[in-house]
């Protein structure tokens, strides 16, 4: 259970309301059919080699979105949702939900170096974290936990228990991780040296069901895409905040499963897949912030990843069939149509 001496905020203070306007916007520029099997969920860019991983239900897709080619698959990650790449160490680390693991590979050629058992089920997100040299996941299903792996030793150094449903997560460099929990509409605020909770907000009513987050570490902002009222919301995440302070609330598109963040042009996306659109919000000032607009993606594109280099965004979807009424037990109502899984290449214009 959480410690009863946990810090606890429901935020009701007034804030400010972005604008829309004229600014720089984004196209689809290319479209990869790149085929395979298995579903998706989070996309990790490497900037080192240029490279984006791309979870695929039972294994990982490595591609080169420059060329939309795929470079390279690592297998036997059952359930994988996330990717994490530390260049510095050549390795990398998927969480793999089904299998309630972590599969460690080579970050150079992509070999699985070894398997850890976590004490969680279905570990959703993975995230590195540089202060403490650890790999954080995070247990999706009852019980749920916040699992710390060294990254160094791929030993399992701490389990920490949380009530909410964990989705995506982010790191300050300080020390200091936040974690959606997108069941409990909260954000909890975790020490990633003692692997422990230490404050908790209580996100609604202005975001409901808190699913991506991105960083602004410089601006002291977290950025969080809210799926059930379909807006951004932004934190003030500074020194001595025992808790996110929300600054600002911005409309994005339905079906955010995902927010990105581009240091050099302090734009932050949202990928919406339920209404196939892209929607990019600009940074005026940690507290200002001005939607610049929603560009058509396709439907299903819920994910993303951001190309600091090029500015681009990458997002994946396939064409869908609709399943016959009434779905049966269990189905979805739409399949994906096979060979059709694309890679998809926003750009600036």
């Amino acid at each position: 259970m959480i410690k009863k001496t946990l810090w606890v905020l429901v935020v009701c203070a007034a804030v400010s309301l972005p604008a829309f306007a004229a600014g720089p916007t984004y196209q689809l520029a290319q479209k990869y059919v790149l085929g395979g099997e298995g579903a998706w969920d989070y996309l990790t860019y490497d900037g080192t080699q240029k490279r984006l991983f791309i979870s695929r239900g039972s294994h990982v897709m490595i591609a080169d979105p420059a060329k939309g080619t795929v470079l390279g698959d690592i297998p036997g990650t059952g359930g994988v949702h996330g990717i994490a790449v530390i260049p510095s160490m050549n390795k990398g680390f998927t969480s793999n939900g089904r299998d309630n693991s972590v599969t460690v590979f080579d970050y150079t050629t992509l070999k699985t170096l070894t398997t850890v058992p976590v004490p969680a089920k279905n570990p959703d997100a993975i995230i590195y974290d540089p202060t403490s040299n650890r790999i954080f996941t995070f247990g999706g299903v009852v019980p749920r936990a916040i699992v710390a792996i060294d990254a160094q030793t791929n030993a399992i150094v701490g389990t920490t228990p949380i009530v909410g449903k964990p989705e995506f997560a982010a790191v300050d460099g300080r020390g200091n991780l936040y974690l959606n929990m997108e069941d409990t509409s909260e954000i909890a605020v975790v020490d990633t040296v003692k692997n422990s909770v230490k404050g908790i907000l209580k996100t609604q009513p202005a975001c409901d069901e808190p699913v991506g987050m991105a960083i602004d570490v410089p601006s002291n902002r977290i950025f969080v895409g809210c799926g059930g009222n379909n807006v951004l919301a932004v934190y003030d995440v500074g020194p001595g905040n025992p808790v996110p302070n929300l600054v600002s609330i911005a409309p994005i598109g339905a079906g955010s499963d995902a927010i990105g963040f581009d240091p050099a042009t302090k734009l932050i996306f949202s990928s919406n897949g339920r209404d196939g659109t892209l929607t990019v919000v600009h940074e005026d000032s940690p507290n200002t912030y001005t939607v610049i607009g929603n560009y058509a993606t396709q439907f299903g594109a819920r994910t993303l990843a951001v190309d600091p280099g090029t500015h681009n965004v990458y997002l994946v979807t396939s064409l869908f069939d609709e399943t016959p009424t009434p779905v049966p037990s269990g189905q979805p109502p739409r399949t994906m149509r096979a060979g059709t899984f694309t890679l998809l290449v926003m750009s600036p214009k």
